[in-house]
């Protein structure tokens, strides 16, 4: 009796011990989940346009997205609808082509000049470091003379650009070699932009410009413009835009005014997740 008696005291002894020592141990952590939640990533297709401005942005559409950009013109003895189809075909290389569907100068009116060509970046911007690219069009003569260049014409053009906080800048500069009618070989014009933007309240946005080309020939001597537009982003993806240039220098009408929008319409590797895109 007195062996059974020391045995239960024993086990009450153990029993007792084991329970201060599992309150003084840490608790234990929880088993993860077998099955983890999947987390869940929205593709979004941006635009990047180059309009309303004549400066191009060193930026690209993103890789496999085909983008298109078109406006019209409406001055004093000029009018045009005017477009741009741009595809990031590879990594760093988008590809254009450019037509003017309707254009319209002095009471003369038909289809304008058409283009192809492509841009290239050459480094994204890092810190200090701006978004540099090189951008080269030819321009083919679809138009008649009276409304076209009337030739071949080659631009090649350095596109820099910089983001400072929300403002952002454009800087092109360029030569286009103008093919001659008649006499053959080129002449050359040099163009130069610094081109302005800044977000304003909502989905707004202000962008201003100053351009100008040097003196082509004796008929078509230098230009120099103002440009002024307000923008809004219907969607990451689709952007309107509108305002006027100012001629203040050169053959140009004084004023002209414009409007467009910039569409980016699906990336052509991934249909699928442009689908999905544009239902956010």
């Amino acid at each position: 009796m007195r062996m059974v008696l020391r045995n239960v005291l024993l086990v009450l002894g153990l029993l007792a011990s084991a329970g201060h020592v599992l309150a003084q141990a840490p608790d234990t952590p929880q088993a993860k989940p077998q099955n983890p939640p999947m987390v869940q990533t929205t593709y979004e297709i941006t635009a990047v346009p180059n309009r309303p401005t004549f400066a191009s942005t060193a930026e690209m559409v993103q890789l496999g997205v085909f983008e298109v950009e078109y406006g019209f013109e409406a001055a004093k003895n000029h009018q045009n609808i005017n477009g741009l189809l741009k595809w990031g075909a590879v990594k760093n290389l988008e590809l254009w082509f450019l037509n003017n569907p309707i254009e319209r100068d002095a009471g003369t009116a038909g289809l304008g000049d058409s283009g192809a060509g492509f841009k290239f970046k050459l480094f994204p911007q890092k810190d200090s470091r701006p978004t540099v690219a090189v951008l080269y069009v030819a321009t083919i003569p679809t138009a008649r003379p009276a409304l076209g260049v009337g030739a071949m014409a080659h631009l090649v053009q350095i596109l820099v650009s910089k983001d400072f906080g929300k403002h952002h800048f454009d800087v092109n500069e360029g030569v286009d070699f103008v093919g001659r009618q008649q006499l053959g070989g080129f002449d050359r014009t040099y163009f130069s932009a610094l081109s302005y933007f800044h977000p304003l309240g909502g989905k707004w946005g202000y962008t201003g410009e100053i351009a100008g080309f040097s003196r082509l020939n004796a008929s078509t001597p230098a230009t120099m413009t103002l440009l002024n537009a307000a923008t809004y982003n219907i969607s990451s993806r689709l952007v309107l835009d509108g305002g006027a240039y100012f001629a203040t220098y050169g053959q140009l009408p004084r004023v002209t005014f414009f409007a467009g929008v910039t569409y980016s319409i699906a990336d052509l590797y991934h249909p699928h997740a442009s689908r999905h895109s544009a239902k956010n």
